[in-house]
């Protein structure tokens, strides 16, 4: 699963509100600007770029990967974008139930990333962004005709409340987690408001554009009285983005429209965009009705994650006759980490020999000859297909990021980078297995009375848990048998979306499949994930359960980080300090986006760089005249 529902709410922050591309995440959908001011004194700026400068200037007419002359009008009906099968609320930004997709084209940020940038923000609610000469701080004059759904201007307070609600105990974690380094946000002015940090972090001017706004009248009730934000359901959001909520029903569908009031239309960063009258979602309760509501034309672009359904299963009538289309589309997102992803809270996954010996009993070449239809390629890094991706010996920038922490290290990490273990000749799956053998024994993990024991006689097993309506089962099955061959019992249990997501929230699971998207500019979200901080804290990212004096330093020199340069080399050693704890057993990735999709349905010929395909689908994509 890619890290549920208000984790995507706080991946929204990184690449779906705001479309701020620094995508990553749990699930659907990610908001995140990152990026910094270049100049060394404050000044009124249209936008920031983390490093250089904005591609795109002051008074710049649209995107490149929109089609300004891109008709306005019709219908786009999608299915659930995640493995999501109901909603149960309105509310993306609280730790209980599931939001409704879709839900964050009603809320906007201060500031929007481009597609083809990898951390540069342009102003929305925003039009000035001014950063002071020691970047503590940054503030943002408002637009003066920006607008909430309900008609009252977006104001300072407005953003304030949301900042202070967002980091409150009344919203998921991952705010609180995300905006740590921001002390407070200021109101100045009516139209000016003004955000404090903790450190000159180059992220910071806008992990603070990124803050999700929404107006201080949700959940108001007549009287005057206020609903608790943890307790707002079915209460309409007030905010300020392009569509509204026009029906829903049973948590099944949901139908928004396009809000012929909206303000912002013909900002530059929303000329070409949001070209959809309605869009609806349709939630299927498994993937194979979901596979054939699309082939029965229910709904309209199917993005398929999956290699042997994208072969032997989206085919057919309408993709014979022309009415359905295929297309694989290139992004540059970078792969980002997908893996079986252990526990540190399980006392059998705490030896780095025993992660290292599971590592080992994956057979990545036999599952792609054999169910991928040679569709994907191995990850071998948190950060693969990128210039952040460590490789063979650390340089001297790693080093000398890594020495003043030998003593917390592994000495393997200032060795050769880790390798993935391979089966294709000459190398075998029993070759692998017998070195795994050796690594559990030296662990205190012998075979004897039919299973895997340790030293007190306990068989070793543990549960690889997954959601209902995932598509891993034959995976799973393949990577058990090799296992059993170890004497390990892996049991596969699966639960319905609802229940898996209480269980990860409990850290109530031993394995489970992760999915953290690309960034090209890490930075905040890295902490939520690896922070020795979060590692107890219930509903966090922190899925590991990670505890590393050595992690947390190097996420400190990834966030001090002043130059791209000393960007790439704290990623760099942070990849190998990771790789090397063997924490995940890395799955595969793809380098294009598969999408099958009507042929009513037009797009622009100027692809982005960084984008999801389901995004870049609802927010340029169009309806043909005629169609």
């Amino acid at each position: 699963m890619t890290k549920g529902s208000r984790h995507a709410a706080a991946a929204s922050i990184r690449c779906g509100v705001a479309h701020v591309l620094r995508t990553a995440g749990r699930s659907a959908a990610v908001w995140a600007i990152q990026a910094v001011l270049a100049a060394s004194a404050a000044h009124a700026a249209h936008a920031i770029a983390q490093y250089g400068e904005p591609k795109y200037p002051p008074g710049f007419a649209h995107f490149d990967y929109v089609n300004p002359d891109a008709p306005k009008g019709g219908t786009l009906v999608l299915a659930n974008p995640t493995r999501l099968t109901s909603f149960d609320k309105f509310n993306p930004f609280t730790m209980r139930g599931n939001a409704a997709p879709g839900i964050e084209m009603l809320f906007e940020s201060l500031a929007t990333g481009s597609l083809d940038e990898p951390a540069s923000a342009y102003g929305l609610l925003a039009d000035d962004i001014a950063v002071a000469p020691d970047r503590l701080s940054v503030t943002f004059h408002l637009n003066p005709r920006a607008r909430f759904s309900n008609g009252d201007p977006v104001t300072a307070a407005d953003v304030k409340h949301s900042f202070d609600t967002l980091k409150s105990k009344q919203a998921a974690p991952q705010f609180a987690a995300y905006f740590a380094e921001i002390t407070k946000a200021v109101v100045v002015d009516r139209a000016t408001v003004r955000f404090e940090f903790r450190s000159a972090n180059r992220e910071l001017p806008l992990i603070a554009a990124a803050v999700p706004v929404f107006s201080r009248k949700w959940g108001l009730r007549a009287d005057g009285t206020r609903i608790p934000f943890d307790q707002l359901a079915f209460e309409q959001p007030i905010g300020s983005g392009p569509y509204l909520i026009e029906r829903y029903d049973n948590g099944r569908n949901i139908t928004y429209r396009r809000n012929p009031a909206y303000w912002g239309a013909d900002l530059p960063v929303r000329v070409g965009t949001h070209n959809f009258e309605r869009i609806v979602y349709k939630l299927y309760g498994d993937g194979v009705t979901r596979l054939q509501g699309f082939k029965a034309g229910e709904y309209d672009v199917l993005v398929e994650n999956i290699a042997r359904n994208w072969v032997r299963h989206d085919v057919g009538k309408r993709f014979d006759s022309g009415e359905l289309v295929k297309r694989e589309f290139r992004q540059h997102n970078g792969a980002g980490m997908q893996g079986f992803m252990l526990n540190l809270r399980r006392p059998q996954f705490r030896d780095v020999r025993v992660r290292q010996a599971l590592d080992l009993a994956f057979d990545f070449e036999w599952l792609n000859r054999q169910l991928f239809y040679g569709g994907y390629t191995r990850l071998d890094s948190y950060f693969a297909d990128t210039d952040l991706q460590a490789t063979g010996m650390p340089g001297p920038g790693e080093l000398a990021l890594l020495e003043p922490l030998r003593a917390h290290l592994d000495p393997a990490v200032f060795g050769p980078m880790v390798v993935q273990p391979n089966t294709d000749p000459p190398n075998s799956l029993r070759a692998n297995l017998l070195k795994a053998r050796a690594l559990l024994a030296q662990a205190g993990w012998t075979y004897r009375d039919g299973a895997l024991r340790n030293a007190q006689g306990e068989p070793f097993t543990f549960e690889i848990l997954d959601d209902a309506g995932s598509a891993f089962e034959p995976i799973v099955a393949a990577y058990q048998r090799n296992l059993a061959k170890l004497g390990i019992d892996a049991r596969f249990r699966t639960a319905d979306y609802a229940l898996l997501q209480k269980r990860m929230d409990a850290f109530d699971y031993d394995m489970t499949t992760i999915r953290y998207l690309g960034v090209q500019v890490p930075g905040a979200e890295q902490f939520s994930r690896y922070s020795s901080k979060f590692a107890d804290e219930p509903g966090s990212d922190n899925v590991i359960g990670l505890k590393s004096p050595a992690v947390d330093a190097l996420l400190q020199a990834l966030g001090a980080a002043q130059t791209r340069e000393q960007l790439v080399d704290a990623a760099r050693a942070l990849d190998r300090v990771l790789m090397h704890g063997y924490y995940a057993i890395p799955q595969w990735y793809s380098t294009t986006h598969r999408v099958a999709y009507k042929r009513t349905l037009g797009y622009p010929q100027t692809l982005p760089l960084y984008y999801s395909a389901e995004g870049w689908v609802v927010s340029t994509w169009w309806v043909k005249p005629g169609s």
